[in-house]
């Protein structure tokens, strides 16, 4: 965990989520696990938290669900996705979580569909 601590250093909460989208928690969590969020335990006490660059000001980064959904049938785990996400991509160039906020998806999802290969 300790690499996303380097790649991710704001993370939101479920309820910060829910408040955000202004949504119950219980929509949150059938967000993540209708793939259309990743969310990871961490903290002290362990709570479930999602990066806050998954969201815009109020809705969901654009094409994330469907970029989730490619590396999640090419086998990524949650950490996997976060990590690949938040990574620098000198070939981009950028991070790909920073296409999708700009709704740049095409080289994210071509990218994500060769590492799921």
């Amino acid at each position: 965990m300790n690499d996303l601590d380097a790649l991710i250093t704001d993370w939101l909460t479920l309820p910060d989520v829910a408040e955000r989208l202004d949504v119950e928690v219980s929509r949150v969590r059938r967000l993540i696990e209708e793939d259309q969020l990743l969310a990871v335990r961490r903290g002290d006490p362990v709570v479930r938290v999602v990066p806050a660059l998954m969201l815009t000001e109020q809705a969901l980064t654009p094409h994330l669900g469907g970029t989730i959904t490619i590396l999640r049938d090419g086998g990524f785990e949650d950490e996997e996705m976060l990590a690949w996400l938040f990574t620098e991509d000198e070939s981009l160039p950028g991070r790909p979580i920073d296409h999708l906020r700009r709704g740049q998806r095409g080289e994210v999802r071509r990218r994500a569909l060769a590492l799921a290969l």
